[in-house]
């Protein structure tokens, strides 16, 4: 098995700045969190400490390259965090999730309105970040993908339930939801970078890419499990209605699973034998390809780059996919 590129990994290929830069962000979102009141504070403080490996924010750390070093590199990742924080706390609204990579939500824990509100507040507090900078083009970028994020989870209720949804019409929503805030890290890192003549839109188009694999990899562990590693029961996007690429692919391949009402599955118990059965079609594996094949696309079209930071950039891709094998 393949050992994920880790975050160490990619800040070293990257240069020391880039190790900086990441504690100055974690000092910028506590100090966000702490100066808006003892309520964003409980709540917000767990949607933000549960955030992974802040890979959107190292993304916009690597596209801008050695010399970007300033406040404005750290308010624009701050800036797209605290957008990505406020989605997963809106998500886990909508989906009512009780669990986020194992720690009660906010909606759980407080409630759908208190939950609804912190989101918001996340929201606003990215944007206010980024106004800081002074640049309206860093804004647009963000308020762009914000934009998508809203279209996305509009075409995801949608086709809720809906077992009859097509490839692209997955992929569509995928790129709304999620690729386009990686999209636009990448392209806030090269506007604040040193040199960004020609590299803002394929930078942006890396991030793309790497945002779609990142999710359709996530959509293919949400029916691998297991629970210990994803923080949620196997097959948790069925029971919300969701209908993801291996399930789309699995109909293709079971007259059963073709047949199936995705209304009908309501136990944990049930969504495991479904994720059991699309595993056994081979659907999981035929997905990993796809998404293989979009990073492979992400590399091969980064632009002219100095050597680490191409290597830093091919890392982040690299561990999207390897963390799943």
């Amino acid at each position: 098995m393949a050992t994920a590129p880790t975050v160490d990994a990619v800040v070293r290929a990257a240069g020391p700045h880039v190790a900086a830069l990441m504690g100055r962000i974690e000092e910028r979102l506590a100090a966000v969190i702490a100066g808006h009141g003892e309520l964003l504070a409980a709540h917000a403080g767990s949607t933000i400490a549960a955030g992974g490996k802040r890979l959107r924010p190292l993304l916009v750390l690597v596209a801008a390259g050695p010399d970007a070093t300033g406040d404005g590199i750290v308010r624009a990742a701050v800036a797209v965090e605290l957008v990505h924080s406020a989605t997963l706390v809106h998500d886990d609204v909508l989906d009512a999730a009780a669990l986020r990579r194992g720690r009660p939500t906010v909606v759980a824990s407080a409630g759908r309105d208190i939950a609804t509100a912190t989101g918001d507040l996340l929201f606003s507090r990215a944007f206010a970040e980024l106004a800081d900078n002074g640049r309206i083009d860093e804004i647009q970028v963000l308020s762009d993908a914000g934009s998508a994020l809203a279209a996305g989870e509009l075409l995801q209720r949608a086709d809720a339930w809906d077992g009859s949804v097509p490839v692209q019409r997955y992929l569509e929503r995928c790129e709304l939801k999620t690729a386009r805030l990686f999209e636009a890290a990448c392209m806030l890192g090269a506007l604040e970078g040193a040199d960004a003549d020609g590299r803002v839109e394929a930078l942006g188009a890396f991030g793309r890419r790497v945002g779609l694999a990142f999710q359709l990899l996530d959509d293919v562990l949400d029916v691998s499990g297991p629970a210990e590693r994803t923080g949620k029961h196997r097959g948790a996007d069925l029971l919300d209605g969701t209908v993801t690429l291996p399930l789309i692919l699995a109909r293709e391949r079971d007259p059963e699973l073709a047949a199936l009402d995705p209304r009908s599955v309501r136990t944990p118990a049930e969504a495991e034998a479904v994720c059991a059965r699309v595993e056994a079609t081979g659907a999981l594996e035929e997905a990993k390809r796809r998404a293989l094949a979009i990073v492979a696309e992400a590399k091969a079209e980064l632009p002219e780059l100095p050597g680490p930071q191409r290597e830093a950039l091919e890392l982040v891709a690299d561990g999207v996919v390897e963390r799943y094998a």
